[in-house]
Parts: structure tokens; sequence; C-alpha cells
């Protein structure tokens, strides 16, 4: 029976969360090979100790590979199947790290009958991109969901399983279109705030050199995410496109309620809205 332990690793795309990964797995499987696209990024991922071995030529990558992981962003993931699934070895389990689900596993449906595809989303990562920001602990609490298709068996779900748990995260099995509805609201409208709260102050407050003197960690925080990759997020918005779109209308709602309490003057109203959300923000962060 295929176990973790007894399995080669190749990780297909060294950048931050497929170059964390890799460092993450070492200790608790037989190899872990990196593929890139640039030579620089094989040898910088050798030279911090990430993998075992590296290479730029995809097919050689794949030779031997017992779990193969998609580290690349989102529409880079989905032209990458139909090129990587004659290639793999029979029995070979298939995941992504890619934050959107729907059309990665559509297309995951359409692999050879000899590849175990399974759709996964760790619910981690930096601002920061690149191998240079490649960090093994990044995963570790974090909740990694998976999205097994129908044709998965429950080997590779088993598997799956295990290199998530080697890795410090908690799995947490979803359907696709659950995955992307929820994450819509709890992770891709709060990169769009991020940006609209950076370009609002940039056309209202930057001409006063004042401004960046006092910005408050409050400020820091909640504009963390825009400093993220762009490429990785404009393929996640595209491919999440309708549920990203509904909770913006949920949140032009909301803050238009707030902005009419605030425009009444009315304190008590104004404490009382303000109280129950502060309430459920404990809630789900004691």
């Amino acid at each position: 029976m295929k176990t973790l332990q007894n399995s080669q690793i190749t990780i297909v795309g060294l950048g931050l969360m497929g170059g964390s990964l890799a460092g993450a797995l070492r200790s608790h499987c037989r190899s872990v090979v990196g593929v890139a696209r640039r030579s620089e990024t094989v040898e910088r991922a050798l030279e911090r100790d990430l993998i075992d071995r590296g290479t730029t030529d995809l097919a050689q990558g794949l030779d031997g590979a017992d779990v193969v992981v998609l580290a690349t962003p989102v529409r880079v993931i989905l032209s990458q199947l139909a090129e990587i699934g004659p290639l793999l070895p029979p029995g070979c389990l298939l995941m992504d790290l890619g934050s959107t689900k729907a059309q990665i596993v559509a297309a995951m449906a359409d692999l050879p009958d000899h590849v175990q595809p399974l759709g996964g989303h760790p619910m981690c990562g930096k601002e920061t991109s690149g191998i240079e920001s490649a960090d093994p602990v990044i995963y570790r609490g974090a909740t990694f969901i998976l999205t097994p298709l129908p044709r998965t068996s429950q080997e590779a779900l088993a598997l799956g399983r295990e290199l998530v748990e080697a890795v410090g995260s908690q799995p947490l099995t979803l359907s696709a279109e659950r995955q992307d509805f929820l994450v819509g609201t709890v992770s891709h409208l709060p990169y769009l705030m991020a940006c609209a709260l950076v370009a609002t102050a940039d056309a209202t407050t930057s001409a006063d050199p004042a401004a960046w003197r006092i910005v408050a960690g409050g400020y820091r925080d909640t504009t963390r995410v825009a400093g993220s990759d762009v490429t990785m997020m404009a393929d996640i918005l595209l491919t999440n496109c309708e549920n990203v779109l509904q909770a913006v209308d949920v949140f032009q709602e909301q803050i238009r309620r707030l902005s009419r309490l605030v425009e009444s003057g009315d304190e008590s109203a104004i404490r009382a809205a303000l109280s129950e959300i502060r309430r459920e923000r404990l809630r789900m962060y004691p």
C-alpha cells in the first residue's frame, strides 16, 4: 500500500506555496523533486534544502512520481493538467494548491483513468511571493481544503490527507462549489477590500506628507493582503468571479447601512450596530 513515507513527491512550481510545501514534506517522504521554469529557482531551492533534486524539465520531474502537486497560479494549473496527465505513472495522486476549485476539478475529471485526482487549497500564505519567501512552517495549524472527485479512490484521499497532516495542516473535505462560495467571501473579498482601501487613501490623503507618518497598525493589517502577487490574485478573481461579485454586493449593502447610521447621528443605533458586529467578531475569534 502506498504511504507518504515511501513516496516520491514532485512539486511543480517552486514559489512561496510550492517551495514551502517542499520543505515541509522532506522529512516525511522518500524524496521531494522540484520543478520550476527557471534554473535559478531550482538552484535556490537546492541551496535552501527545500528539495532533494530539481529540474526545469517537466517530464523528467514527473518520472517515478507517486504524488504530484501543482503549485502554480490557477489558470496555469488549468493549462498544465492536459499536458501532465499522460506523463504521470499509473496510480499517481495528482493534487493542486489552487485557491479556486470548480474549474480545476472540472478539468481534473478529464484526466486519464490511471491518474488519481484530488483538488486542494491550503488556507495560508503570505503577501510576498517567490522561492525566497518559502517557509515550511506556514502550513502549521492551517485548514487545508480537499476536493475529491467521484473517481478519487478512498486510498488516494487517505494519502492526500496524510500529506496534509504531515505538514501540520488540518484537512477539511468540501465540494468544489461549496469551497468557492465560502472563500469568495472570507478570502477573496478581503483582498478587494484591501485594494480599495489603499486606492481610497491614495485618492484622498496621499498628497499630505503627514498621512504616511500617522499610519497605524489597523491600516497596515487591513491592507496587508493588497501586497499579494497580482498574477495569482487576478487568476483567483477571474476563476471565482460569480462568488466574488456576490460577496461584493453584500458588502456594499453593509457599508451603505453603516454609512446611513453615521449620517443619521443616532448614537444609540450606531453603538447597537457596532456592538452586534463586535460580538460576532469575538465569537469567531475569541
